[in-house]
């Protein structure tokens, strides 16, 4: 199964009812049929000046089938006409961070103004998109380790 859900009010509460209303999160949308990416909309106002960057939450979480990840990009008109990039460059969601006990999954995107121009993002604008992508493993693959919570988890102990 493929979805978007938002957050759990139990989560909202922990994380963003100091920030926006619950009612101000909305499920990625794709624009076309012929889209790729889901449009991840902003349930907050923000600026961003140049050189700066903002951790923005979303509110959403994305289950998956377990050989998927989840491609978090800037949307190409963003970093074309703006200059925002992310700033790990690509977002990656791994299939068991949905639900993980640490934060439920809830999907943050950290962005970056690279641009000259101060960028103003009001509540409900569109500045990133999802892709759902298949991956393959290699043959010898011996991944046997269960997450054990949310973001930066997988590399807990190494």
């Amino acid at each position: 199964m493929r979805k978007f859900e938002i957050i759990s009010k139990k989560e909202y509460e922990k994380s963003l009812k100091d920030i926006c209303d619950y009612e101000d999160i909305s499920i990625p949308t794709r624009s076309t049929k012929h889209s790729a990416g889901y449009d991840f909309k902003s349930p907050i106002s923000f600026i961003l000046n140049p050189g700066e960057s903002k951790k923005v939450p979303t509110g959403i979480k994305a289950c998956m089938n377990e050989d998927e990840y989840l491609a978090i990009l800037v949307r190409s008109s963003m970093g074309f006409k703006y200059n925002i990039r992310l700033c790990n460059q690509v977002g990656i969601v791994d299939s068991d961070y949905y639900n993980n006990p640490d934060n439920e999954g809830h999907i943050f995107i950290k962005i970056q103004n690279e641009g000259t121009e101060p960028l103003i993002i009001n509540k409900g604008d569109r500045f990133a998109q999802g892709i759902f992508m298949k991956y393959l493993l290699t043959d010898d693959d011996m991944a046997f380790g269960d997450r054990t919570g949310g973001f930066g988890s997988t590399g807990k102990g190494e």
